[in-house]
């Protein structure tokens, strides 16, 4: 811990006598050495990973964080995969896919940039502060995902699994425990096929917002009847609010 903070403290000594790190980012460069708890190869992983999409004077895009949340999402499912993999050698494919979309959600990102405080980093244009982009639960999720993807890429595989383990814990012992069950998809699945011959499909209905907050409504149908609808900033979690929907409507199943 002591080397940790000599090395934040020459790190920002440096940087002051740099005229390109005004006193504004000595602030971020502190908070992300301080936050990662390694040194730092390449701070300006990091100032993308928390960058929100802005135009460029030519009419095209800066630096954002949606390339690294690309990557930083793969890594992520990898790292849950290979851990659910080697510690339930017994599970079947389709069980092993339950468990991770249910620790590689929405939700347990959130949690994560909460508990770290991601938000103060983010760097928002003055709209989305206005609107409190920097609480939304979409942005947050990216920013995590982006953020893995930093690591990932200023260390290395090994490292990047230790925290991202460390963060997930819980969700991931809840998960492998059976205590949280999320899947409303099969629990619907398993109520229609009581009946044979009776199909279920998800539709997607309407697609609204910008591409960092977009929101899609899912309808489910059973033998094309309507049964029941869900909104989400994914198709997943709202196919899993459409199913969750038509459970508690089980009088249209």
């Amino acid at each position: 811990m002591n080397k940790i903070r000599r090395y934040i403290s020459d790190f920002l000594l440096k940087k002051r006598r740099d005229t390109k790190y005004p006193d504004r980012d000595l602030k971020f460069i502190a908070g992300i050495s301080k936050l990662v708890g390694f040194k730092i190869q390449d701070i300006e992983l990091y100032r993308e990973a928390f960058s929100l999409k802005k135009k460029s004077k030519d009419g095209g895009c800066s630096k954002n964080y949606e390339r690294l949340e690309f990557l930083g999402d793969s890594v992520l499912g990898l790292i849950v995969s290979n851990y659910i993999f080697a510690y339930k050698s017994s599970l079947k494919e389709g069980e092993l896919t339950k468990i991770r979309s249910t620790i590689v959600c929405e939700k347990s990102l959130m949690h994560i940039a909460e508990k770290l405080k991601i938000g103060q980093y983010i760097k928002l244009g003055k709209g989305e502060k206005i609107s409190g982009g920097a609480k939304r639960a979409s942005i947050l999720a990216d920013a995590v995902e982006a953020l893995i993807a930093a690591i990932y890429l200023d260390s290395d595989f090994d490292n990047v699994s230790k925290y991202v383990l460390d963060w997930l814990g819980d969700t991931i012992k809840g998960a492998l425990d059976n205590k949280k069950n999320d899947d409303y998809k099969s629990k619907l699945q398993e109520e229609v096929q009581k009946v044979r011959g009776r199909t279920l499909r998800y539709e997607l209905i309407a697609m609204k917002g910008p591409d960092h907050d977009r929101i899609f409504t899912i309808g489910v149908y059973c033998d094309n009847k309507l049964i029941g609808t869900g909104k989400g900033h994914s198709k997943k979690e709202a196919e899993q609010l459409a199913a969750k929907d038509a459970l508690e409507k089980s009088d249209k199943i």
